[in-house]
């Protein structure tokens, strides 16, 4: 199956989305993918988010529009069916990774530990969701984890920010990162499209130098 990393590989950070008013879904996911964050990931904190999802699915052809916050076999049903092309979770469960698996579209499913690690690449499961990730131990543990297990890829979110977002990306073993910071909250309340475009843009252009 492809990876969520395979979706849009030239990009390096995914926006994690809450979307409190559907209306404003459109015209946001069209802010994004003009600052150069086409993938983007609507989480399932709202009553909003999945007629958020089908609107963009709907009307941004060039956005690759995912749902996040999935916890349960229905929720994936419910993402899938309003036209999610990638899930995200926060932890996994046995159930929860068969619903994704069965799908099929590309997932992540969300680890702290070495141990949930190695028993996702036991079920062949290679790309994965760190998170929280600074509270879990941020960088320095990642580069602790791609000695011993080189197999797993993650796309680190929680606490990621525009500071710290070059250090995860110049370790061997994150693919991109997630995170909010292109989405201050006073400029949704105020609609200001122009200034997420902006803020996307910056986003966009943090990239690791061949070498690191």
């Amino acid at each position: 199956m492809t990876s969520v990393f395979d979706l849009a590989p030239e990009t390096p950070v995914v926006p994690v989305v809450v979307i409190e008013d559907a209306a404003d879904a459109v015209p946001l996911a069209r802010a994004l993918v003009a600052g150069g964050l086409p993938l983007i990931e609507v989480t399932l904190r709202t009553p909003a988010a999945l007629d958020a999802v089908r609107a963009i699915a709907a009307e941004v052809p060039d956005a690759v529009v995912g749902v996040g916050t999935v916890v349960s076999a229905a929720g994936v049903a419910e993402a899938v069916g309003a036209g999610a092309r990638f899930l995200v979770s926060p932890g996994w469960t046995e159930r929860l990774l068969g619903a994704m698996r069965e799908s099929g579209v590309p997932f992540l499913p969300g680890v702290s530990t070495a141990s949930e690690v190695v028993a996702l690449l036991e079920q062949g499961v290679d790309a994965m969701k760190f998170f929280p990730a600074e509270a879990a131990g941020g960088v320095p543990y990642l580069k602790s984890l791609a000695g011993p297990l080189p197999r797993a890829r993650f796309c680190p979110t929680g606490g990621v920010s525009l500071a710290n977002a070059r250090g995860y990306l110049s370790l061997p073993n994150v693919g991109c990162v997630g995170g909010t910071w292109m989405l201050p909250p006073e400029a949704l309340a105020a609609r200001d499209w122009a200034r997420v475009e902006t803020l996307a843009r910056e986003a966009a252009a943090v990239r690791v130098p061949v070498g690191g």
